[in-house]
């Protein structure tokens, strides 16, 4: 028997099966509604986080890393306020949760958030929220939106999610003459 040889290995068994299938893409609203756990009041809205740096510091050996809630929004101050809010958590490294009884305002930060991921006008989304360009946003753009706005908290969930039901619907046929 040649010194380099060595016995043949046994053949190992495996089971073989299809892979899981990958799951869903997380559309723009889905379990974005939350009911407002609590009546305590707003905290002040957290100042925007800078572009230039990150929430928190990264922790060094034998430093604590904060580990601080989300900061949350109210969607009652005025549309300025939310803009530059919105400008600044758009390149944080945290994400926010809003916070409002209305619809239309759960409808306005949708598009706002989007705005400011995309570098466009914050202010007339939030003003005016383009329907057609948010639905048709692409599973990545979906998921950095949804990264940033984590969720709408609210004491009237049903109103805001009706608020938010057009992200969902497909646009109405336009009737062609014949």
């Amino acid at each position: 028997m040649p010194h380099d040889s060595a016995p043949t290995p046994e053949p190992v068994p495996l089971t073989l099966g299809m892979p899981a299938a990958p799951a869903p893409p997380r559309g723009l609203i889905d379990g974005l509604v939350r009911r407002q756990t609590a009546a305590a009041p707003l905290p002040p809205v957290a100042p925007a986080p800078s572009a230039a740096g990150p929430v928190s510091s990264p922790a060094g050996p034998g430093d604590e890393v904060d580990r601080s809630p989300a900061p949350v929004l109210d969607l009652d101050l005025p549309d300025e306020e939310v803009a530059g809010f919105l400008a600044g958590i758009a390149h944080a490294d945290t994400g926010f949760v809003a916070r409002t009884r209305s619809g239309d305002r759960a409808l306005a930060v949708v598009a706002g958030t989007a705005a400011a991921l995309c570098g466009m006008d914050i202010r007339a989304a939030l003003a005016a929220p383009d329907l057609e360009f948010l639905r048709g946003l692409r599973p990545a753009a979906v998921a950095a939106v949804r990264e940033v706005l984590l969720a709408v908290e609210t004491a009237e969930p049903d109103a805001v999610t009706r608020g938010l039901a057009p992200l969902t619907a497909t646009p109405p046929e336009v009737a062609t003459p014949r």
